[in-house]
């Protein structure tokens, strides 16, 4: 178990090592960058933005239900609605689904090329497939996700905001109260480092799966299975080890 933990280990960085080498073709590495661009930024909109409006909503709902006490304010719900989705709900709930969708099309899209000889053809031709197929992904992740946490953080917010007012929970002077009360701006920080952290295993994890896959349709589904079951691990484990190090005061 340990050796093929190393194996892979090390195949993971080799893999990243061989990313950066000059680019025969810039035109041809940006059009893929848009591409990926689109496929992961635009294509996920869909879903981040549902997501998003429930999470706060139901938020919103929860922390009401749990804040019974009639001497604490209702602002403080929006407050903490804000904290919880600022820096939790948005950018981990957030990227463990984005890890399902995006991490598992990555690892289906490479192991597909490696197993229909794509990559093979691609390298006999002298291209850098690592560089070519692999770095447009990550680059296009690093850019896009973070602005998908940033939707997900305004849109989850306005959620709650709609929930505390078609329940009667709590109106909407209250709730911008809320909002303004005891902020921090460092929590802002928190959410975009977490999520350029989390963008990165979700590119480059599942990239790794399908890049190195072997034999037929069958591997392909499994690896990119494992790639998001790997993926979610590691997002739930960098989660605490950044609350860990970047919230203790």
């Amino acid at each position: 178990m340990e050796f093929r933990f190393f194996h892979h280990f090390g195949s993971y960085l080799l893999m990243l090592k061989g990313m950066f080498s000059r680019p025969e073709n810039m035109k041809m590495y940006w059009k893929e960058f848009m591409r990926q661009c689109v496929d992961i930024g635009i294509g996920s909109l869909g879903i981040v933005f549902i997501i998003s409006l429930f999470m706060g909503a139901v938020t919103t709902v929860q922390i009401a239900y749990q804040l019974v006490s009639p001497i604490i304010p209702k602002a403080t719900i929006a407050q903490v609605v804000r904290d919880t989705i600022i820096l939790e709900f948005a950018p981990t709930l957030t990227c463990i689904v984005l890890a399902g969708v995006v991490g598992s099309k990555i690892a289906s899209e490479l192991g597909n090329m490696r197993v229909s000889e794509q990559i093979d053809a691609q390298e006999i031709m002298g291209i850098n497939t690592r560089g070519y197929l692999i770095m447009p992904k990550i680059m296009a992740s690093l850019i896009m996700i973070p602005c998908l946490i940033c939707i997900a953080g305004f849109l989850g917010i306005w959620g709650g905001l709609k929930a505390g007012e078609f329940g009667g929970i709590l109106s909407a002077d209250e709730y911008w109260q809320g909002l303004r009360q005891e902020w921090k701006p460092y929590n802002i920080f928190f959410s975009l480092f977490k999520s350029f952290v989390f963008a990165f295993i979700i590119s480059s994890v599942p990239s790794y799966y399908g890049y190195y896959v072997q034999g037929g349709a069958l591997e392909i589904g499994k690896a990119s299975t494992r790639a998001v079951v790997v993926t979610c691990v590691l997002i739930l484990f960098m989660d605490y080890i950044l609350a860990a190090l970047l919230l203790q005061k």
